[in-house]
């Protein structure tokens, strides 16, 4: 063998040893300590076994413009595309062992190079970020680096799915690719968020706060709605992910994949007829109903811990992914506020950029009232929720379980707005208002003259509660398509999928919609 190819081949196995060696054995201990994985250990458990294969192994830097002018091989990210379940993905992990995992130009490009190829051959992205955030060293460049990979976000979005796990600090400029992707997970107590650091705080505001508390997991997951989902570790996390992807198609031009649990699209569930209380004021949990109707009882709710007054998630009917919006009147009797209205209104969108055909399972009493809710925005937010409904294209069902008044029961998946299909159950109750405030209304003097105006309005209530609360009226109007028995939801739901499945939309010539942000 040639001489000079002896010494590259040598060259190289030096070259890819000390890549595979991340930081070294002290700083992947240190990394260990803090209960986190190194970037490849998390990419072993992300993909299949013995699928990845890396890009730029040994890309390396310009070095720093000032102190350490070592480069590094990888600079600090591990980048390229494996499979999961099969299924190709590309992938990018930082590595906080390797210069904290700060980000420069290099470590830039490698990133960009596969979020270009993943937008090219259609398959998802996901990152996993645990970075000291902008490598300072390389100045202007270091900006120039994030701008290179928020405009590829951007580009990215409603064409492959992006997933984003912040698995280490995550802080600054560096927090704004995450948060344009479509899901979020974070990891509890070893991940934070956040644009301006616990410091800066305390300069600026004179409050002290920790990392953990201004934009850790637990107020990202249910305060903030910035993560989707939260986990306690990084083999947890990534199994999530992992779990996610099933659900997901690999592209905006193809459907989830399907996958048969053998679960008899004819059963039905008598208990589900007695699932409604009597009493119009007693709640129930939703979820019962979810569980029931899905094949497996299998269900994977996003933002389960932010605005849980709403439930949104994917399950499967007859083998087919849905995408799954639930009034949860076991928490604030459902009402729309404005996190339900933004959390909702974005699933919607989702599901509707990658053609996952979207499920309403109605049960509200309205949007919340009061001036903290107005001054809010809750027209606006609400707004955001009617405009997804109406701009999805993808099969819309939506089942009117018990209450559903007012602008609310307009808003969500109405026929009005042009639901494809619109089912009730008999303890539906479809009207302006409920019966107690209408009556108020419609009756006041009679009720204000009474002797005992109590019963007067007792009495007005139970009348228009028998004309006006039950689903028959819209049925005869033709805005109930049929009313069902609850025992058979499932069927029902998964015949109506199998007619929609050929559904199509003329859009709008235009670049594109306001949407009231």
């Amino acid at each position: 063998m040639d001489i000079a190819l002896q010494e590259n081949i040598a060259t190289l196995e030096t070259l890819r040893k000390e890549a595979l060696q991340c930081g070294g054995e002290k700083r992947i201990e240190v990394q260990h300590l803090k209960g986190k994985l190194t970037a490849r250990e998390r990419l072993e458990l992300l993909l299949d076994e013995g699928s990845f294969e890396e890009f730029d192994m040994l890309k390396t830097g310009r070095g720093s413009a000032i102190g350490d002018e070592r480069t590094y091989p990888g600079d600090g990210v591990v980048a390229g595309h494996g499979t999961v379940e099969g299924r190709e993905v590309c992938v990018f992990s930082q590595d906080f062992t390797v210069i904290g995992g700060s980000l420069g130009e290099a470590h830039s490009q490698k990133i960009c190079k596969v979020m270009d190829l993943a937008v090219r051959v259609g398959c998802p992205i996901v990152g996993l970020n645990d970075s000291g955030g902008a490598r300072i060293q390389e100045g202007v460049d270091a900006l120039a680096a994030y701008g290179e990979i928020f405009y590829r976000n951007v580009k990215a979005s409603g064409v492959v799915p992006q997933i984003s796990c912040i698995m280490g600090p995550c802080a600054g400029g560096a927090v704004y690719s995450p948060s344009m992707t479509d899901f979020v997970f974070m990891v509890q107590n070893s991940s934070y968020m956040f644009v301006t650091g616990p410091n800066v705080v305390k300069t600026v505001i004179h409050q002290d706060i920790t990392s953990e508390d201004l934009g850790g997991a637990g107020v990202h997951g249910a305060k903030s709605g910035v993560a989707h989902f939260t986990q306690p570790n990084d083999i947890l996390c990534l199994r999530e992910v992992r779990r996610l992807m099933n659900y997901l198609p690999s592209n905006n031009k193809q459907k989830a994949p399907l996958v048969d649990f053998s679960d008899p699209p004819e059963r039905t569930d008598p208990a589900l007829d007695y699932l409604v209380p009597p009493n119009p004021g007693q709640t129930y949990d939703m979820n019962v109903l979810i569980y029931s109707i899905l094949d497996g009882a299998e269900f994977m709710e996003v933002h389960p811990d932010f605005a849980k007054n709403i439930i949104c998630g994917f399950g499967r009917l007859g083998g087919q992914v849905v995408g799954l919006v639930a009034n949860q009147p076991a928490v604030l009797a459902g009402v729309l506020d404005s996190d339900a209205s933004t959390k909702a209104a974005r699933f919607v969108r989702f599901c509707d950029a990658f053609n996952i055909p979207l499920i309403s399972l109605v049960d509200v009493p309205g949007f919340m009232p009061g001036p903290e809710q107005e001054h809010g925005g809750i027209i606006r937010h609400g707004a955001k929720l009617l405009y997804a409904f109406i701009e999805a294209t993808v099969p819309r069902i939506s089942v009117i379980v018990r209450k559903s008044y007012g602008g609310a029961y307009l808003v969500m998946n109405s026929k009005h707005i042009h639901c494809d299909v619109n089912y009730a159950w008999p303890s539906a109750e479809i009207a302006v208002m409920g019966p107690k405030g209408a009556s108020e209304v419609i009756y006041r003097r009679e009720i204000q003259a009474a002797d005992d105006p109590g019963a007067v309005l007792s009495e007005k209530m139970a009348d228009y509660r028998r004309r006006f609360a039950n689903p028959f009226l819209a049925a005869r109007r033709g805005y109930i398509d049929d009313v069902i028995f609850p025992r058979d939801t499932r069927h029902q739901l998964i015949r109506t999928l199998q007619f929609l499945e050929g559904k199509t939309v003329e859009k709008p010539d235009r670049k594109h919609g306001n949407i009231p942000l």
